[in-house]
């Protein structure tokens, strides 16, 4: 259990039976009376949000959750399916709880899935990625202005801006946080 003296943002906690993270926190402090902890939480499952204040006597269930490391194996049509690296269990998790994520997954790469009363909620992949480009323009010579992007498509054909000096079949770095170009790894 959680006392409301505890709360802070990113803080994971359980209401009526449900994973709830806070996504913003504000402590106050009336002239009179007890002090308050305004709170905008986030359903981890839903995406649904509410507001909720608590008081400094109020305890709070905290969420049993734990994080566990799979790679990701394979699309089965409807599932993604990851396999846990010590027990070899498989997990299908669908697509809305990878949401754009699906596009940077690479077969038995790495991946922190957390799991909320033994079930998959939320999958983090790995910072980077390596893809080929495998679809862009060739740039146009003499244009040498700074941050000049162009429109390229890796193998699965998702569109990222790259430098205008990335051709076709190069190896681009990937952040999966934001879905942006990083880096050129290897030259085609």
């Amino acid at each position: 259990m959680f006392s409301a003296s505890d709360l802070r943002k990113g803080l994971k906690v359980e209401i009526d039976r449900e994973p709830w993270i806070i996504t913003e926190f504000e402590f106050c402090k009336p002239g009179k009376g007890t002090a308050l902890y305004r709170c905008k939480l986030k359903n981890m499952l839903t995406g649904t949000t509410m507001d909720k204040t608590y008081r400094s006597s109020d305890k709070i269930e905290k969420a049993s959750m734990e994080e566990r490391e799979m790679y990701f194996s394979y699309f089965d049509g409807e599932f993604y399916v990851f396999s846990d690296a010590e027990t070899f269990d498989e997990y299908p998790i669908s697509s809305d709880i990878l949401g754009s994520s699906v596009n940077f997954l690479i077969e038995n790469s790495l991946c922190n899935v957390l799991m909320f009363n033994g079930k998959p909620i939320e999958v983090e992949l790995p910072i980077f990625i390596e893809k080929e480009i495998v679809q862009t323009e060739p740039g146009a010579r003499g244009d040498t202005a700074t941050n000049v992007t162009k429109p390229a498509k890796i193998d699965n054909g998702y569109e990222i801006a790259v430098p205008i000096f990335i051709n076709e079949g190069d190896i681009v770095k990937i952040d999966t946080r934001t879905g942006q170009y990083a880096e050129r790894v290897k030259k085609a």
